[in-house]
């Protein structure tokens, strides 16, 4: 294969940068094209810098530990009434998604970064594949990638059978800026990652970064994550219903919340939660709501177009694994690329590998979750449920990349 084939990579977001980092080192010529016209900026909150992120960030050459997060040595659960109930030393990276993003986004060159291309079909003919998109324009290419995440428009062309499936269970989250946490409540909660968990809930929260990457104390944020079950049929689309009447179809944009499901979230956590996370609840100005979803494809291949990150699983969040995930399918399509002179067989040598790991990383996080659902069908998911709701199994389990 000769150096400088050029690579089309759809969806601007970590998915897509990742991608295009990983083959620019292999001599590609990588090109990505964001849907959206203004800048991404804030999405996804916060998240925790896995050491198989930061091993791949370091082979991208990207200095992935000067800097990325707060460190956090401790995690911490809280009972009902408040009790400190457990204490376990595990070490962790916790950051925020614009830090991350920011690192990928200036290692790209500018001119190599598209914003407002919305693809619209993907044409194969020949050694050739040519995106076209919703202005008119068409770009050809001797590859594409499909990095466009859960909403994927490349999946949708090649799997159209293919779906996101509604996990039983949604996450309220938040950003709070470490100025507005009480004295009190700051030496609590504010520097360990800490955990509630009430009947078939889970609460946690850690600090991370501030504004513009601020680890200074007094300028950092700590996220929140709550997860609550909601049945598919009654309570998902009354939240995601907003004041106008319009329901959303898989998330709605924070702004758009109703109010009446706000209070009715402040409401809950001042009965549920810890009085520590009640607190901290309550200085949200901006919570948003995440439905969870699953997502699984039988294929991640088809030609040359390959499908990589949440475009082709959509992993639940209890082991942080979605950027890490990422970063290995990117890698690992550089290197097949790299090994193999035909990209059709490139592709096919990148599929085999990567669609086992997703489908274990899908099923480890179906089980940590299990006890969240609203409903549980089988007796599999009852059995994890009991396995995996106690203080010790969260502590251990959350955020940990074992699959």
């Amino acid at each position: 294969m000769a150096k400088g084939t050029r690579a089309l990579v759809i969806g601007g977001s970590m998915s897509g940068l990742l991608a295009a980092l990983a083959l620019r080192q292999h001599g590609w010529q990588a090109d990505v094209y964001e849907r959206v016209a203004e800048p991404l900026a804030g999405r996804g909150a916060g998240i925790v810098a896995q050491p198989e992120l930061k091993a791949i960030l370091r082979k991208l050459g990207l200095e992935a530990d000067r800097a990325l997060g707060v460190e956090v040595a401790t995690r911490v659960m809280f009972a009902r009434d408040g009790r400190l109930t457990h204490r376990v030393p595990i070490a962790q990276t916790m950051t925020a998604w614009d830090r991350v993003f920011f690192l990928l986004k200036a290692a790209l060159p500018e001119a190599n970064y598209h914003r407002g291309k919305e693809l619209r079909r993907v044409e194969q003919r020949g050694q050739d594949v040519v995106a076209h998109f919703a202005d008119g324009s068409a770009e050809t290419a001797d590859m594409l990638i499909g990095a466009d995440g859960i909403r994927s428009g490349v999946r949708q062309q090649y799997l159209p059978e293919v779906a996101p499936l509604y996990a039983g269970y949604t996450a309220w989250r938040g950003l709070i800026a470490e100025g507005s946490f009480p004295a009190a409540l700051h030496a609590a909660l504010f520097d360990d990652f800490a955990f509630c968990l009430p009947d078939n809930e889970q609460m946690l929260g850690y600090p991370v970064a501030g504004p513009d990457n601020d680890l200074g104390p007094g300028h950092r944020r700590y996220n929140f994550v709550w997860y609550r079950p909601a049945s598919e049929e009654r309570e998902l689309p009354r939240l995601l219903t907003d004041d106008s009447g319009r329901t959303h179809v898989l998330s709605i944009p924070p702004p758009l919340i109703a109010r009446d499901v706000i209070a009715a979230m402040r409401d809950a956590a001042a009965r549920v939660l810890a009085p520590q996370f009640n607190e901290m609840v309550s200085l949200c100005e901006m919570p948003f709501l995440q439905p969870i979803y699953d997502l699984e494809v039988p294929r991640m291949a088809f030609g040359r177009v390959a499908l990589v990150g949440d475009a082709a699983f959509v992993a639940r969040p209890h082991i942080g694994a979605g950027v890490a995930k990422a970063a290995d399918d990117a890698l690992a399509l550089a290197q097949a690329l790299a090994a193999n002179d035909d990209v059709a067989a490139a592709l096919q040598r990148f599929e085999v590998p990567r669609l086992d790991a997703g489908r274990r990383i899908v099923a480890r996080t179906r089980h940590l979750g299990a006890y969240v659902q609203a409903d549980l069908k089988s007796d599999a998911e009852r059995e994890h449920a009991a396995r995996h709701r106690t203080p010790e199994a969260v502590l251990t389990e959350t955020a940990i990349m074992e699959y």
